[in-house]
């Protein structure tokens, strides 16, 4: 018989979750700003996910070729040990065992994450829309199933769909801020389909021409990106207490990426959307008035 794994502790372990939440901050200070308005348990779980999935992305972002392949294995391979109750020394592995002893966060929702990931190293086409939406599914829209259980929701399936929208929503906004550096990788997320239909090509993208044809293509995605934005909203107030401000803040300030990139006339070619810190805290009445329209603040 196999030795069963030792109990995990119900505080996390020390320093673990320290390092996931410098990750975090590191990373998304959007995912920052969000993850404050959790209660402090709770908060600890959220940057401990937060943190695997960065992990991962970082395996296929950060290297190429064999090196990348095996780094997301060995990546893949932790996170199935952690779940096991056996996990690896490293700090995101003992943190992410802990929260997924704690809070019911599906196995499932990795699996998904880490298919997705294998797209980018395998150079995958995206030949139309479904492509494009299996694709922010699997790399952030399953982001909402692990940060669901944690802060616990009524509503069941719907709420999940809910939660699946917006982080479908924010890969969308990833993936247009990020045209010029996602070519610079050899990748190019926008399906052929659209490309045909706005009248871009490949070399146009990689002259970086901002064409009147390329706004409206930025001008279409970006408009889906809304519209899963609104579908992801509805799903908030089911969340528990403060766990819906901090989703309400965390989307309303990546949303906010859209805002600039129409600012910048969709020039993803040479800057980068952004919503500056300022701007992120001049959001939050906004948040937290929508909010109590909807009857459900929660704080």
């Amino acid at each position: 018989m196999p030795t069963p794994a030792p109990p995990i502790p119900a505080a996390p372990p020390s320093g673990a979750t320290e390092h996931c939440r410098d990750v975090t901050r590191q990373h998304s200070q959007t995912f920052y700003l969000g993850s404050q308005f959790f209660p402090l348990r709770e908060r600890r779980a959220v940057w401990a996910v937060y943190a695997a999935c960065r992990e991962g992305d970082d395996c296929v972002d950060e290297r190429t070729g064999k090196d990348a392949e095996q780094a997301l294995a060995a990546w893949w391979d932790r996170v199935q040990a952690a779940y096991a109750g056996r996990p690896a020394p490293d700090p995101i592995s003992q943190a992410l065992a802990w929260a997924v002893a704690h809070w019911p966060v599906p196995l499932s929702a990795f699996e998904e994450l880490h298919e997705g990931l294998r797209t980018d190293l395998q150079a995958h086409p995206y030949r139309n829309m479904d492509d494009l939406i299996l694709y922010c599914r699997r790399v952030a829209g399953v982001v909402g199933f692990m940060v669901a259980p944690i802060c616990g929701y009524r509503g069941g399936e719907r709420t999940l769909y809910a939660a699946l929208r917006l982080g479908q929503a924010m890969q969308l906004t990833n993936i247009l801020r990020d045209v010029g550096e996602d070519l610079e990788r050899g990748r190019v997320y926008l399906p052929d389909t659209l490309l045909r239909e706005y009248g871009v090509t490949r070399p146009m993208l990689e002259r970086g021409h901002v064409t009147p044809e390329y706004r409206a293509l930025m001008r279409h995605l970006s408009a889906l990106a809304r519209d899963w934005y609104a579908e992801g909203r509805m799903g908030i107030p089911c969340l528990n207490g403060s766990a819906r401000l901090a989703v309400q803040t965390a989307a309303r300030s990546y949303e906010g990426i859209l805002d600039d990139l129409a600012r910048g006339d969709f020039d993803n070619f040479r800057r980068r959307a952004h919503v500056s810190g300022t701007r992120k805290l001049l959001m939050l009445p906004q948040a937290w008035w929508e909010l109590r329209l909807a009857g459900s603040v929660g704080v």
